[in-house]
């Protein structure tokens, strides 16, 4: 599994901030779970058949399972992995959605947690340093949590629906003292919706924030009738299942600033890629790795000639991705026909030739040709349903 170099970090202007799960670091994830009075041994049978077929998950080294000494309803699951892709590939699995539903009646609340392993005491033992890598440094990142949700509405409302999405009163931006809501941006293709968020502060605290809010909920019964899967979200059972399914995990993000790019001349897209079966992952890798070269690499204008004053840029990108949906959200200067290899991220025809492989390319879009290429780019581009940014709210 290899891995994706680091963007340059640095101190000085222009500031690079990344974040990345598409690594070969050893991951740790941590489970925050307030189980119910009463529950408990039922909780711990659940653990125990969750323990026994987690163990045969591909890249799944270790659990384990603790009780607070202080409030005996606080339990702390941890485990370790390989490295986050398989995790996500598991997580994000109908075989993951059954195995932790014996959990779901046991526990109030549950908070997920995910870390790459930066340092590590060793204490001569000598396993440990056989099961993977650390993560080589830290990140500097920006404050803010991305996070995006997807799902189909039935074939022929596709205009009721953007109507109901693009005209609703929008909740209060401050959720505390230390989370608020910075901007959602909502796109559709087809009858496919997206949302993407971003959350100073904490992301779930802001999630049930806004999800409590009546003028959302309104929005949310109003689209009910429309979705290809039903929900309830007044049902835990079936609100959970719903954002296990519709979560788009952001996996990969640059972004630079202090570029000397001006707001007024920055536009965000959604662009969809139209992934062939079992190779979501891989398109994600690869556009992560075209991003690093054409953000971070050879200084903070990317590849050569295109730092360059006025020359079309990525701004920022964040790379959603869950089993075959893969979401590229970026903001760039220009438009996207100026230069459709970088605005679709194959900056190369290696990458061109790659990406080929990954995904459904239609007649007449070959990838290695600039024509076909912008033809592509336009099927992948979404239409902005809207954007708002926290001075809206």
């Amino acid at each position: 599994m290899s891995t994706l170099p680091q963007a340059p970090q640095t101190t000085t202007t222009p500031s690079m901030t990344t974040q990345s799960a598409l690594t070969d670091s050893r991951l740790r994830v941590v489970l925050l779970l307030d189980v119910r009075s009463g529950a408990e041994e039922r909780f711990l049978r659940a653990y125990d058949e969750l323990c026994q077929q987690v163990a045969s998950v591909p890249g799944h080294l270790s659990d384990q399972l603790c009780q607070s000494i202080e409030d005996p309803s606080k339990w702390l699951i941890t485990s370790e992995w390989e490295s986050a892709p398989p995790f996500l590939a598991w997580v994000d699995s109908a075989a993951h959605r059954e195995m932790v539903k014996p959990m779901h009646g046991c526990v109030k609340d549950t908070r997920s947690l995910r870390f790459g392993i930066l340092r590590e005491t060793d204490h001569g033992t000598g396993p440990a340093a056989n099961r993977g890598r650390l993560q080589p440094a830290p990140r500097i990142g920006d404050g803010v949590v991305r996070h995006a949700l997807t799902f189909t509405v039935k074939p022929g409302s596709e205009k009721d629906v953007a109507a109901i999405l693009a005209n609703y009163a929008s909740p209060e931006s401050r959720v505390d003292d230390t989370t608020r809501l910075c901007r959602t941006s909502l796109f559709m293709s087809g009858n496919r919706v997206v949302r993407a968020v971003e959350v100073q502060g904490e992301l779930m605290a802001a999630l049930r924030h806004v999800s409590r809010q009546p003028e959302i909920r309104e929005v949310e019964e109003a689209i009910n009738p429309y979705l290809e899967e039903a929900r309830d979200l007044d049902d835990p059972e079936s609100a959970r299942e719903f954002f296990m399914r519709a979560a788009l995990t952001a996996v990969h993000h640059l972004s630079v600033k202090g570029a000397g790019h001006s707001s007024a001349d920055i536009r965000r897209h959604a662009l969809l890629y139209p992934v062939k079966e079992g190779c979501g992952m891989a398109v994600a890798r690869l556009l992560a790795r075209q991003d690093e070269l054409a953000i971070g690499g050879e200084g903070a204008g990317g590849r050569k000639g295109r730092g360059k004053k006025g020359a079309p840029a990525v701004v920022t990108s964040t790379i959603f991705h869950h089993v075959d949906t893969v979401v590229r959200l970026v903001d760039i200067t220009g438009s996207l026909d100026q230069d459709p290899a970088l605005f679709a991220g194959v900056g190369g025809k290696r990458a061109a030739a790659m990406l080929s492989r990954l995904v459904e390319v239609g007649p007449g879009r070959e990838l290695s040709d600039e024509a076909g290429l912008r033809r592509f780019l336009a099927d992948c581009d979404m239409t902005p349903v809207t954007d708002r940014r926290a001075a809206d709210y």
